[in-house]
């Protein structure tokens, strides 16, 4: 638990912390929440020095490091730690331009690590629930309805088998896939295209729906999925709700799924069957392989979860050698 830190910063302190909190807001135009983050953490590290008699603006790399010490022992998160560092290197690093001191004592100094989260997954029983639920909700749909029922079935299986962003599913173009055609080609970010192949059941969802869709239609749509939003198609927040809602459908907890989650899905699915790790970063449109390595990490967790719990001997403690 964090213990609460008395804010009482020297004179000096204030002034000079006053003076870069004014730079922010003039040239800058930091936001006012902004500002108030930086005078929080620049007075708590002013504290700090205060209590021993230090001057702040004297502070050498070591002091801020015991302070940085005193910051973890205090149980703060290592976010919240490197956004205090990144407070007083900034603070520092205005001292110094302006002539008031003759370095940065904060810039030698690392970021905390913030270890990034595993992503979210559903197991390949729940995707089925999934999909089968949505199924289900197009057999028994009536009038309008058959059409919601049939595109959220169309959204499912193509998010499902392409591992699309939610933003590029939602902005297909009407013509991003013709008759017979098994591939998708996408533009994702930063314009860069990627072709992404097609399973037949969603080729079958997509074709079933877009027959409905054409039937319901007074007028051609630029768009696969057209709402009257304003922009034109349905919207990531509206799929992502749409998806809660099936998500009840299915039996399952609609707190743990989203969009996001069900390319988490598609990635983990096809590396657990083996797939090779530079072909879903081309799938998932990944300009750096690091960032689809997290669903290697994802792998090793169930590894390690499944020997802990099916090895014979995993949390055994075995008797020491005996001597000779």
């Amino acid at each position: 638990m964090a213990v609460k830190v008395n804010i009482q910063p020297d004179l000096a302190a204030r002034g000079d912390i006053e003076l870069f909190l004014d730079m922010l807001s003039a040239e800058r135009g930091a936001a006012p929440n902004t500002l108030a983050a930086y005078s929080r953490d620049l007075s708590e590290f002013a504290a700090f020095f205060s209590k021993r008699g230090a001057v702040l603006r004297d502070a050498g790399t070591g002091e801020i490091r015991e302070f940085l010490h005193d910051v973890a022992a205090r149980g703060l998160t290592a976010s919240s730690q490197a956004r205090k560092l990144s407070a007083v290197r900034q603070f520092f690093k205005f001292l110094h331009a302006e002539g008031l001191r003759r370095d940065n004592p904060a810039a030698a100094i690392d970021s905390p690590k913030r270890q990034r989260p595993l992503p979210k997954i559903m197991s390949v029983e729940d995707v089925d629930g999934l999909l089968e639920a949505t199924r289900a909700w197009v057999g028994i749909a009536k009038g309008a309805e058959v059409l919601r029922a049939l595109r959220a079935h169309a959204l499912l299986e193509v998010l499902y088998a392409t591992g699309l962003r939610v933003s590029e599913l939602v902005a297909l173009p009407s013509d991003v896939v013709q008759t017979g055609q098994r591939v998708l080609l996408v533009t994702g970010k930063g314009g860069r295209e990627r072709m992404v192949p097609l399973t037949s059941a969603a080729c079958e969802a997509l074709a079933a729906y877009r027959e409905a869709l054409e039937r319901a239609s007074a007028a051609p749509s630029p768009w696969l999925f057209p709402t009257r939003s304003k922009q034109g198609h349905l919207t990531r927040q509206r799929f992502a709700q749409e998806l809660k809602g099936l998500a009840l459908r299915a039996g399952l907890d609609p707190k743990r799924l989203s969009p996001h989650v069900l390319r988490h899905a598609f990635a983990s699915h096809l590396l657990e069957r083996g797939a090779d790790l530079r072909a879903v970063q081309q799938l998932l449109g990944h300009a750096d392989i690091s960032t689809t390595q997290i669903y290697t990490h994802v792998l090793e967790e169930r590894l390690r979860s499944l020997v802990q719990e099916h090895h014979p001997l995993a949390g055994a403690k075995l008797d020491p050698p005996q001597p000779g």
